[in-house]
């Protein structure tokens, strides 16, 4: 038998010690949060000038094998036991014990400028939210903190890392509880983790440090709950296209990681031939579009995230490219994230797919910005509100049914191995 629920009852002491709760955590988080939205600010500052340089100077593209090797002997080096990167925050995170080591954060710092600057095709994600779990965990364990206390401030490193890197406070609080477990949340973290992403935005934006804004105008002065029955039914067709897209880039990535692992053992000579590889690409396509974040065209008129908001911005097949550009560089043993790519996946799929409903560009661009990446790391709820954070409320609704059937449509793949299944998607539970 369940055991009986516990009955609500009113004591005005636990307001009391509630308060000292929220006061205790936000003054817990400020010092560590502050650190990681500066350190996002030095990350994105080297990050625009390493992507001018190589906009600046083509040739850098072929040192990107011998980027490979330096990346390769660093991590055999110095940075084995960190070199699964998120994967092992989120088992530090279910399972508490070394701790997450400092020196994971220059590390991948480091490795992901130097990725992007010769034209490897990876996000920022990644990066930000390891610097933030170093950081994090570096600072419980000067502290001699307990294994509860550090869980915690682990959780609250990688919401600031996300939030900081993508100027979305409330959606990066979100992520860091749904990205642990695939339908299951904690909130016994939710109000540190939404204080640790607010500081550490701020602290980013204090640095000078500016995002990318994005235009949907569709729907604009629209009320935030109305529903144009046919554009649902395209979102919901769209949001299939976007649940597989998540499940094929997360599928394709792991099997080249494993490929390249099995085939060529070596630490410094795989990333090599990944550079190899993507060098060939890029004279097998014609273009320099997939190299690098792709926020913006590399050329005028190229293929990016900003031009897939507009009717033939991009090619029909500009999302494949990204994924195989990403796949590659990833699986080859480049660092970065994984996030900005799904983001051009999407946006780039959405573009495509909205030419074929006949729907707007722009909306769908943008619920596949969200919906790819939902479905890729299982969080519908914070790429709801990251979609929300982004492009404003006016498409709310479409936002919601794209990420939710987007995560469910995605399978229980996922971009992150450590990632649980908490509650199993759909009927999985009864199969």
């Amino acid at each position: 038998m369940p055991a009986p629920a516990a009955k609500l009852t009113w004591d005005p002491r636990e307001h009391v010690a509630l308060a000292g709760y929220v006061l205790r955590w936000t003054a817990l988080v400020a010092l560590p949060a502050a650190v990681i939205g500066s350190a996002c600010a030095l990350f994105l500052w080297a990050l625009d000038g390493a992507t001018a340089l190589r906009l600046t100077y083509p040739w850098l593209l072929w040192l990107l094998p011998v980027a490979g090797i330096v990346i390769g002997l660093a991590y055999h080096y110095a940075g084995r036991d960190v070199e699964s990167g998120n994967n092992l925050i989120v088992e530090e995170i279910h399972e508490p014990g070394g701790g997450v080591p400092g020196r994971m954060a220059p590390l991948v710092l480091a490795a992901t400028v130097l990725t992007h600057l010769v034209g490897g095709s990876a996000g920022r994600e990644g990066t930000a939210v390891q610097m933030g779990g170093s950081i994090a965990s570096t600072f419980a364990r000067l502290c001699r903190f307990d294994n509860g206390t550090a869980r915690t401030l682990l959780i609250c490193g990688v919401a600031a890392g996300f939030g900081a890197v993508f100027g979305t406070p409330i959606a990066g609080a979100i992520f860091s509880l749904e990205v642990l477990a695939i339908g299951k949340m904690d909130y016994e973290a939710l109000v540190p983790s939404l204080a640790a992403a607010l500081i550490g935005d701020w602290c980013c934006a204090a640095w000078g440090i500016r995002h990318t804004a994005y235009h949907v105008t569709t729907l604009a002065h629209a009320p935030i709950a109305h529903v144009d029955p046919l554009l649902l039914g395209k979102t919901i067709l769209a949001a299939l296209a976007f649940g597989l897209a998540a499940t094929l880039f997360a599928e394709l990535t792991h099997g080249v990681t494993r490929a390249s692992k099995r085939y060529v053992p070596s630490p410094w000579l795989r990333p090599a031939l990944g550079g190899v590889i993507i060098i060939a690409l890029v004279y097998l396509v014609g273009t320099r579009d997939y190299l690098g974040l792709g926020v913006l065209p590399a050329t005028p008129g190229g293929a990016s995230i900003v031009s897939s908001f507009i009717a033939g911005g991009v090619t029909p097949l500009s999302w494949w490219w990204k994924i195989l550009f990403t796949a590659i560089t990833l699986g080859f043993g480049f660092k970065g994230g994984e996030v900005t790519p799904l983001f051009f996946i999407g946006a780039a799929l959405g573009n495509a797919l909205a030419a074929l409903l006949g729907a707007p560009v722009d909306l769908f661009a943008a619920l596949g910005f969200v919906a790819v990446f939902a479905g890729a790391t299982n969080t519908p709820l914070a790429c709801t509100i990251m979609g929300i954070e982004l492009f404003g409320a006016d498409a709310a609704v479409y936002l919601a049914v794209a990420c939710f059937l987007a995560y469910l449509l995605s399978g229980h793949s996922g971009i992150y191995r450590a990632q649980r299944v908490g509650v199993p998607k759909g009927d999985a539970r009864a199969a």
